[in-house]
């Protein structure tokens, strides 16, 4: 069996998919899953499209929270992983 496109994600509290979604409501998606988690919590964000992929990033780190890293995925979509900020 080839494991080649299988994904290891890494250590996070909570995962959401907004790859269906269109700007703005990819960050108030993303927003509102940050405002579930306590401060220091990691989220990941799977999304699609040249939009999100700039307008996201950019504006998670506006509110104070770190963008860990950002990776491609064999689909063409992309996972954000967000730290939250400390309160």
């Amino acid at each position: 069996m080839n494991n080649t496109n299988i994904v290891e994600f890494p250590p996070h509290d909570r995962a959401i998919d907004i790859t269906g979604e269109t700007c703005p409501m990819t960050f108030v998606r993303t927003r509102l899953a940050l405002d579930s988690l306590p401060p220091g919590a990691v989220l990941l964000v799977r999304l699609k499209g040249a939009d999100p992929r700039a307008n996201v990033p950019r504006a998670t780190a506006d509110q104070g929270h770190d963008l860990l890293d950002m990776f491609d995925l064999p689909d063409g979509s992309a996972v954000l992983v967000i730290r939250k900020a400390s309160a």
